[in-house]
């Protein structure tokens, strides 16, 4: 990268807030470490909602995380209620999920908006996605022959989306 570039960058760097990755009972260690990963990237600060499929020591989360691991900013709470009270009314969350049909392109994320995504194998329960319809967002997936994409992968492409808007 050259000076004009990586002065670009850090205009561009400056320009964005604060996004939250909410993991809701994440359950593979290598997936939490590479959102960390992702969340140190883009200054998004990493909300871990348990219980967790396995314990932040794993070797497997560090491993993935890389030396980066003890500079993520990292939350952990024991109810997505109890992270919700403390970020207030005002907080905005996305709830992401393979059953709506509202592409994540059509939201206009905001400075200080959590994007939620839950465990690897079930995804949000069908509960908190009907109380919350109106925020639910997607990933379209043009194969009908896989379920979903990898976690990491999906954070990583809505989180960019909303560093890209405000950027």
């Amino acid at each position: 990268m050259d000076y004009i570039s990586a002065l670009r960058f850090s205009e561009v760097r400056v320009s964005w807030g604060v996004f939250h990755v909410v993991l809701i009972e994440p359950e593979i260690p290598p997936n939490t470490g590479n959102i960390g990963r992702l969340c140190l990237a883009t200054g998004a600060r990493l909300h871990l909602v348990g219980p967790l499929g396995f314990s932040l020591d794993d070797r497997a989360v560090k491993r993935a995380g890389l030396d980066y691991w003890a500079d993520v900013d990292v939350r952990e709470w024991d109810s997505l209620a109890d992270l919700q009270s403390t970020a207030g009314e005002e907080a905005r969350f996305f709830f992401l999920t393979t059953k709506t049909d509202r592409a994540y392109w059509s939201a206009e994320f905001c400075d200080g908006d959590y994007l939620v995504f839950g465990p690897e194998t079930r995804g949000l329960p069908e509960s908190l996605l009907a109380a919350h319809a109106d925020h639910c967002l997607t990933i379209p997936q043009f194969s009908e022959k896989i379920r979903s994409l990898n976690l990491a992968t999906a954070v990583g492409i809505v989180l960019y989306e909303a560093v890209r808007q405000q950027s």
